[in-house]
């Protein structure tokens, strides 16, 4: 019964999950009902020179709101995330730079906005989970992680 089933049900071209036009539509009406706000490509950051990577703590004199914060952070093309926190840090930046020089010159400048009060830096040594979007992983990463582990494990045995 399930063969006749199979052989009943229309498949669509290259084995993609569903024919081309339907698929459109579904896209089209997420887009339309804003579910789909849009589409990025996801680039590693060092194939394109920025190695150095760090987090910043930013302390501000006064309650600066967030919206004067995403002012400062937009300023910088080396800011990769920027979010307000809980804690003593009135926000946390992600900064990716294309080496420690580069970081040092772009943390100074971060400090020179006028109503920053002090910061502290981490800079990221490794990427305990390298698949992660945040390492700068591709959509094929985890996959290649999985195959990395199976083939630590085949070594193992």
């Amino acid at each position: 019964m399930k063969a006749g089933v199979a052989a009943q049900t229309p498949q669509p071209r290259g084995g993609g999950g569903g024919a081309a036009p339907a698929v459109t539509r579904r896209v089209d009406r997420l887009r339309k009902a804003d579910v789909i706000t849009g589409f990025r490509a996801t680039v590693r950051p060092a194939a394109l020179g920025w190695r150095t990577e760090a987090y910043i703590e930013v302390y501000c004199d006064s309650a600066a709101p967030p919206r004067r914060l995403a002012e400062v952070a937009r300023k910088y093309p080396e800011i990769a995330a920027a979010m307000t926190v809980t804690g003593a840090a009135d926000a946390l930046l992600h900064v990716r730079a294309t080496d420690v020089e580069h970081f040092e010159e772009v943390l100074e400048r971060i400090r020179s906005e006028p109503f920053i009060r002090k910061t502290i830096s981490y800079m990221v040594l490794s990427h305990l989970l390298p698949e992660s979007p945040e390492a700068g992983a591709s959509a094929s990463a985890p996959a290649e992680a999985a195959a990395r582990a199976a083939d630590g494990a085949a070594i193992l045995l």
